[in-house]
């Protein structure tokens, strides 16, 4: 038989057996879209991270106070350390040359007031600096002013959220609000930007650092984040800071210094790693559904004996009726596997209109990556029918013994 003839033969036996095909055509295809579906959930995940650190900003060096060797593996979030990472060390780091701006910073949370209003926000000191480092963008008004950092300006810049809820839409700046027991005058409003590494930028306010060192009762700072003078110059700013606040610490490097790719490699890679640990887990239910193929053809095979028998009877080959079989396989395969591709692809999209952080548009290479992996699995599980309905004897075959 030529090949167009076994091709058209397995298509009319796949549509005889109409239930039976639909039944396997819907196991594969779950099974491929559960693969891509996965895989993009995945990618789509290790692209947000990424967007993340990138809206930090570029060519960053960030010092946390202690350090991972003493703290039991993780860097330290919470500033909870013997000796804390004070103002004077961040502002000793801009002797080196490698670095452009260093915007230290200390975080808390305090209820903002103005008037008979008041809401709980996440207060933000810093410098000057923290709008270039940052990538902050101002919707009105100015930033927080240049000048000493030890002095304790009165000076703050509002997150979209606040100045509309606070203000109720009237122009805040130039106002007052209070944040505990402090008076700071409104000199600028953030562009809205949502969340950054689990900070609402919106519900933020913006002091100048030693007005929240005052505020929260604290010399020590969440962190110090520094941009290098250029890409290239990022581990020699690094090497600079461990050399300048060992010195300020009588030889003793108690503070962990990390940079912003080496964090984003971390996460990166553990992201990719749980994506195709998962989609191999997925790709279980393929195999599942080369098992189905392969019990059903061998149930076909016992069924279809006498049509098998008179096929061999007229002179058809062993390897012709082989190729039978394996093409009514592979058909299911293809068919299968395209459906569940196109499932996926239309299920990334319709949740990407609602959760546009996902991303429309399931990943080419785990829809070519699935398409393959379900191909061979009808393969691999139709040769054994395959070659049964090859070994059959016509004469028994027709005389149905």
């Amino acid at each position: 038989m030529r090949f167009a003839e076994q091709f058209l033969f397995a298509a009319q036996s796949l549509r005889a057996a109409r239930v039976r095909t639909l039944l396997i055509l819907l196991a594969v295809a779950i099974g491929t879209a559960g693969v891509v579906l996965l895989v993009w959930l995945g990618e789509s995940g290790r692209r947000y991270v990424a967007d993340q650190f990138a809206a930090l900003g570029t060519n960053l060096v960030i010092v946390l106070p202690g350090r991972t060797e003493t703290k039991g593996g993780a860097p330290p979030l919470l500033g909870e350390t013997a000796r804390d990472l004070t103002l004077d060390d961040a502002l000793a780091l801009q002797r080196s040359d490698a670095v452009r701006r260093v915007a230290p910073i200390v975080a808390g949370s305090i209820t903002v007031t103005r008037g008979n209003r008041a809401r709980e926000a996440t207060v933000l000191g810093s410098t000057a600096d923290l709008l270039p480092v940052r990538r902050f963008e101002l919707a009105a008004g100015t930033f927080l002013p240049r000048g000493d950092p030890r002095r304790a300006g009165a000076e703050c810049v509002l997150g979209r959220t606040l100045q509309r809820e606070l203000f109720a839409g009237a122009g805040a700046l130039g106002e007052w609000v209070r944040l505990g027991d402090r008076r700071f005058r409104v000199t600028g409003i953030l562009a809205s930007t949502g969340r950054s590494l689990g900070t609402d930028l919106d519900e933020a306010v913006v002091i100048p650092v030693a007005a929240a060192q005052a505020l929260f009762d604290t010399e020590g700072l969440f962190r110090v984040l520094i941009e290098a003078t250029d890409r290239g110059a990022v581990p020699r700013a690094c090497r600079d800071v461990e050399r300048i606040l060992r010195q300020r610490r009588e030889g003793e490097l108690d503070v962990t210094v990390i940079t912003q790719e080496a964090v984003l490699a971390t996460f990166d890679g553990i992201l990719r790693t749980l994506t195709f640990a998962i989609a191999g887990i997925a790709a279980i239910s393929l195999v599942v559904a080369g098992i189905l193929i392969m019990n059903v053809m061998v149930i076909a095979v016992a069924q279809r004996r006498t049509e098998v028998g008179l096929l061999k009877a007229l002179g058809a080959a062993p390897d012709s009726i082989r190729s039978l079989f394996l093409w009514e396989a592979l058909l299911l395969a293809v068919v299968g596997a395209g459906a569940g591709i196109t499932i996926a692809e239309a299920t990334s999209r319709i949740a990407a209109a609602f959760v546009p952080a996902l991303g429309a548009g399931t990943p080419g290479w785990a829809a070519v990556a699935a398409f393959a992996t379900a191909l061979a699995i009808g393969i691999a599980f139709g040769t054994a029918p395959a070659a049964r309905a090859a070994r059959l004897d016509p004469v028994l075959a027709l005389a149905r013994r």
